[in-house]
């Protein structure tokens, strides 16, 4: 599976121009006529509600599902990247960019709010009661979970897996390789691509603009900054600007240094609200709050109401479920590009448990100790505030905390930067998906991009047009869904490729072992394990044994009609690499590969040069990545007796599997 060459471009022109000449036709009907807008897309998506909402419940069951299976199955051995790939990120680097980029300002705007409502108007039963109250919790911690992380998990996977493992594009429509071939990369790929630029502009553009609104109103409430539309628009220039300037500096910095520092703040805030509130109270409330999320997560699963109908299923749950498969393009692509090198069980782990872990302290740290407030406390004009403006909700909830002026003020900051963070991740999602999956390109893409997002977010609030494209994002959700379904059995079927040539690799592994130990007496083998080699002592030794080796092999080959080619770069890469057309090629590689000598080879007075002293191996690689394994000091003939054990491994992989 190889990426066809690029000649160079830094754009995909039928991706780049159709995008942005759709943004800007949906842009100009939302902006010219509103209350049109509004009417089509909110009529699409009470339709959907009302018909479909089986599906979009079916749909994400099974996404949770697969998630599941996969980190508990063999496939979770599996890298995503060649096997001896290692993460680019360290684990707290990781962490910290997936909930920047995930939902971290979802906390911050529903963290007070849907606990409150919840409690004050129940789906089922009396409001304001202890049941109320414990139902409210539960309902959050089901529409903040598992389910919305396993979306953006199983749409990074996808990604990822063909990415770094199979060598496509990272860009939506490599999820459909295993079920359409090189056709991605004509016009349904492109289409794919189209679509996810567009859901994932217009989700940022339409929460720019009304978390400028949140910004705007925390503003007021806290300094008496007056709420309208010219100060909105300042608002979202600022922001765009900090944004553009993030995405100008790369992910290794901008992106990279915002979302450790929001996550820093995430954190003083949560322990800051968790020693001044009810502490033993909150403490025990989580540890209940996450059991029941866990006895009923089955049950509200799958409940649709069909017994007991009520709107209230369509103006959360669905709503929730539509807004993260909307944004999973986005989200997914982001965490994809970050995720590089760890296994699925290790990346399937992370992204499902972590942020839902520090999710469920955070809404319980501050639904619970709100709800504590206007039932045990008599605060009712708490409830009352998040039932007129749920954007004010936060701040009016800090107000009854001592140093409420400091805590929220770390609010406002942490507003904005997960804004910032959600514009600059979005605007980088946009420009690999604009470029065919290019991760190095000028700096006036990815400046066009993070400007986009601001001037479209302005326009719309301008015209009132935001609920109209919030409404179609989410509508955007139902067709995705269907895409996502048929990736994932793509994903499986290419998954169980890979994970049967690895239990036919592993077989033969230890009889290569065995052959090779047998030949050349203990003597020789002696040597060897004692031998530390220079670069020149590898470097002459692929001269003289492993490229002859490859040469008689190709001649060989080459006379029963088959393309061989063998190569060898000037780091003394050398590679033998046998076409099978439409199946999956044979490549064997030997790269040479440094590594720091022991201290029991290194006199004590030379210590201080250890990390100089480096000594070579010449190890095998296979398509799927190093095998860790060194043949340094081998014959030709066991060279050549090695290549055959792998070719012979794979001829019967293509068997196995065809």
């Amino acid at each position: 599976m190889e990426t066809p060459t690029k000649g160079g471009a830094t754009i995909s022109p039928p991706v780049f121009y159709t995008s942005a000449i759709l943004i800007t036709a949906l842009v100009i009907f939302a902006s010219v006529l509103p209350e049109t807008a509004q009417s089509f897309f909110g009529d699409m998506q009470a339709w959907i509600v009302e018909n479909v909402s089986w599906f979009y419940v079916l749909a994400v069951a099974l996404i949770l599902l697969s998630t599941l299976f996969m980190a508990a199955s063999r496939y979770g051995d599996i890298k995503l990247g060649p096997d001896h790939s290692q993460p680019d990120y360290k684990s707290s680097t990781w962490f910290a960019m997936l909930f920047s980029a995930g939902m971290g300002i979802g906390l911050m705007f529903f963290g007070v709010a849907e606990p409150v409502m919840h409690f004050i108007a129940p789906p089922v039963g009396d409001p304001n009661t202890v049941q109320a109250a414990r139902e409210a919790m539960k309902l959050t911690f089901f529409h903040w979970g598992l389910h919305a992380w396993a979306i953006y998990a199983v749409v990074a996977l996808i990604l990822a897996f063909f990415s770094y493992r199979h060598g496509l594009p990272l860009t939506l429509r490599s999820a459909l390789y295993p079920l359409i071939g090189k056709r991605i990369y004509g016009p349904i790929g492109h289409a794919v691509d189209i679509f996810a630029i567009i859901s994932t502009v217009l989700g940022i553009a339409t929460s720019l603009g009304y978390g400028v609104l949140q910004i705007n109103s925390g503003f007021n409430y806290l300094f008496g900054l007056p709420v309208g539309t010219n100060v909105q628009v300042i608002l979202i220039v600022a922001i765009t600007a900090l944004a553009t300037l993030s995405v100008a500096t790369g992910l290794d910095k901008g992106v990279r240094i915002l979302s450790e520092i929001n996550l820093s703040l995430a954190v003083i805030l949560l322990v800051l609200v968790l020693m001044l509130g009810p502490t033993a109270l909150l403490l025990k409330s989580f540890v209940e709050n996450t059991g029941g999320y866990l006895s009923e997560i089955v049950s509200n699963t799958f409940n649709l109401f069909a017994y007991e109908p009520t709107d209230w299923l369509g103006g959360w749950t669905l709503l929730y479920w539509g807004w993260w498969l909307s944004w999973s393009p986005f989200v997914g692509m982001f965490i994809a590009r970050v995720s590089r090198g760890r296994t699925i069980r290790e990346f399937l782990t992370g992204v499902l448990l972590v942020p839902t872990g520090f999710t469920f302290m955070w809404m319980t740290v501050f639904g619970n100790t709100s709800i504590n407030m206007i039932m045990n406390k008599g605060i009712t004009s708490l409830a009352d505030q998040v039932n007129a403006d749920t954007s004010l909700a936060l701040f009016a909830f800090l107000e009854h905390f001592p140093f409420s002026s400091v805590l929220s003020m770390v609010a406002v900051c942490m507003v904005i930067l997960f804004f910032v963070t959600s514009a600059d991740s979005g605007s980088l999602v946009i420009d690999m998906l604009a470029s065919g999956g290019n991760t190095q390109t000028p700096l006036w893409q990815r400046i066009f991009w993070a400007s986009s997002t601001g001037i479209v977010a302005i326009t719309l609030l301008l015209s009132g047009g935001l609920g109209a494209l919030q409404s179609a994002t989410i509508a955007s959700a139902l067709p995705f869904s269907i895409i996502l379904l048929v990736s994932i059995w793509g994903l499986f079927k290419a998954l169980h490729l890979d994970s049967t040539k690895r239990v036919l690799r592993h077989q033969s592994a230890l009889h290569h072992s065995r052959q090779h130990k047998s030949t050349g007496g203990w003597q020789r083998r002696l040597r060897s394990m004692v031998m530390f080699p220079r670069r020149s002592h590898v470097n002459r030794f692929i001269d003289e044994v492993v490229l002859p080796s490859f040469e008689e092999i190709a001649v060989e080959l080459r006379k029963q009609g088959y393309a061989v080619e063998v190569i060898s770069g000037d780091d003394k890469r050398t590679k033998l690499e046998v076409q099978h057309n439409q199946e999956v090629n044979f490549v064997y590689e030997i790269r040479p590969r440094a590594y720091v000598q022991p201290d029991f080879v290194i006199p004590d007075d030379d210590e201080e040069d250890r990390e100089e002293r480096k000594y070579f191996r010449a190890e095998v690689h296979l398509l799927e990545g190093g095998q860790d394994y060194d043949i340094m000091g081998w014959s030709r003939e066991e060279v050549i007796d090695d290549i055959l054990d792998q070719y012979e491994q794979h001829m019967h992989f293509l068997h196995v599997v065809r």
